[in-house]
């Protein structure tokens, strides 16, 4: 854990009492301040107080007392209206943070250089984050993962001058971090996401932009036009700016060439690592992920010797195109977090020969938008409630059936791809849904996924343990 020290002495008020809310609360206790905290969920409070977590209806609470209200990034901020305890902190001139915001201040405070690499995007910030981590501690530094992966931030260990932190923030919590600074601020992508919370698509890029702007270094992926034009702003403010595509041969950056990965400077291209072989690295967003986490670990000190092992080793990301296992010919993917169209898209693109299993609670739109990917589909396999408006728009254009559970469409994928005479064929659980209709969540439906492919007589699992 690390202690809040910064607010030694002080009260604050705290809303929102889930996992990282009870770690925040306890954080601030821990480094001295006096809390007060609430949440409108009464089992959450009642877990507040087990921890010895004060607990209070705030309000009841002279907001006129407090320093600072830290509020949790699910709570609404501004859209579609702020929650009540944002107008009695903002009427009583109370700052309002977040997680993200405390750990700035204890860097800040304790360890001031140590190296933070900061990530966010609208899409694969965290296999972004996983790639950047994974390479750095492969090198053989102290290194701290959290933020909107895996630990609540201020659980990791307290900053020291030579240990590496790599945090994914959501909009929410860059909304929340008003003084964000870190060594280097990745920004991977911006589309249309979350707008019930931001309002509108200028606004969402704008809290995007400034987890960039504060950062010493800059490293900004320019393949859309969001983006493009925040590293341009930020270069003619004079921020140190370093680009990145997965597509297009820029002048100066790192940009992707099939497997390759290549810097441009100066007039000169170098290769300075390759994805070639690395199956959890598949596909050209990938090839966006992995320039970013490149550059940044350059950024942070690694040589760049470091960089392919890195590459090399690094897992995946369970439910994020994971590998499950082989069967002579044929790879078994688990996508299973491909909850709508748009998340799909990536493991359509990445491989030729696919028998898809989709379906579940579907989203708006379908799978219309995935139709150019429809020749590489050699058979799909539907399940769940989306299963009739799936096969309504695969048509004659793919060949289908309606398997209804995961199960059944794992086994009988399984037994099509071993007749298929291609070099490789690939099963494919890339849902384009959402699972709550015959499971908890997306990633009980991938683990159901998993078993039931290494239930599979014959398969060879693949190893290394997804993060």
């Amino acid at each position: 854990m690390i202690p809040a020290e910064t607010f030694s002495g002080k009260k604050v008020a705290l809303f929102g009492l889930g996992g990282s809310g009870i770690a925040t609360a306890l954080s601030l206790q821990s480094g001295g301040a006096t809390v007060t905290a609430w949440d409108d969920n009464p089992e959450s409070v009642s877990r507040a107080r087990a921890a010895d977590i004060p607990v209070s209806d705030l309000r009841q609470e002279d907001w006129t007392g407090f320093a600072s209200f830290v509020l949790s990034p699910g709570v609404p901020l501004t859209h579609p209206k702020p929650h009540w305890t944002v107008d009695l902190a903002r009427g009583a001139g109370v700052e309002v943070i977040g997680d993200v915001e405390l750990f700035a201040r204890e860097r800040r405070r304790a360890a001031p250089d140590a190296p933070f690499i900061a990530i966010t995007g609208t899409n694969g910030k965290s296999t972004t984050t996983a790639l950047t981590s994974h390479m750095l501690a492969s090198a053989g530094r102290d290194t701290q993962m959290g933020g909107n992966i895996g630990r609540a931030v201020m659980t990791l260990d307290p900053p020291t001058p030579d240990r590496h932190y790599v945090v994914e923030c959501s909009s929410y919590q860059i909304d929340l971090a008003p003084s964000l600074n870190p060594t280097a601020g990745v920004l991977l992508n911006l589309t249309p996401d979350h707008l019930d919370r931001h309002g509108t698509m200028q606004h969402y890029a704008g809290i995007k932009e400034r987890l960039v702007a504060g950062s010493d270094t800059a490293i900004v992926a320019i393949d859309d036009i969001h983006c493009a034009q925040i590293a341009d702003r930020l270069e003619r403010a004079g921020h140190d700016v370093i680009r990145i595509s997965k597509r297009l041969a820029i002048t100066d950056g790192y940009f992707a060439d099939g497997h390759a990965l290549l810097k441009a400077e100066a007039g000169q291209i170098t290769q300075v690592a390759t994805l070639e072989g690395i199956g959890s690295l598949r596909g050209q967003h990938n090839a966006q992920n992995a320039l970013a986490a490149v550059a940044a670990c350059l950024r942070a000190g690694l040589s760049l010797k470091d960089i392919q092992p890195g590459l090399d080793s690094f897992p995946g990301l369970a439910h994020r195109m994971e590998q499950i296992g082989r069967k002579s010919r044929v790879l078994f993917i688990n996508d299973s977090k491909a909850t709508n169209a748009e998340a799909a898209a990536p493991a359509l693109s990445s491989f030729p020969r696919i028998y898809w299993i989709a379906g579940g609670l579907p989203k708006e739109g379908g799978i219309e938008p995935l139709r150019s990917f429809f020749p590489r589909i050699a058979r799909a396999y539907l399940i769940g409630e989306g299963a009739p408006g799936f096969s309504a728009t695969l048509g004659e254009a793919v060949p289908y059936e309606i398997s209804g559970t995961l199960a059944a469409a794992v086994e009988h994928a399984a037994a099509d791809a071993a007749a298929d005479p291609s070099d490789e064929s690939v099963v494919l659980l890339s849902p384009a849904c959402a699972s709550f209709d015959q499971f908890k969540n997306f990633e009980v439906r991938g683990d159901a996924f998993r078993a039931a492919v290494l239930a599979l007589d014959g398969i060879e699992p693949i190893g290394g343990t997804p993060q």
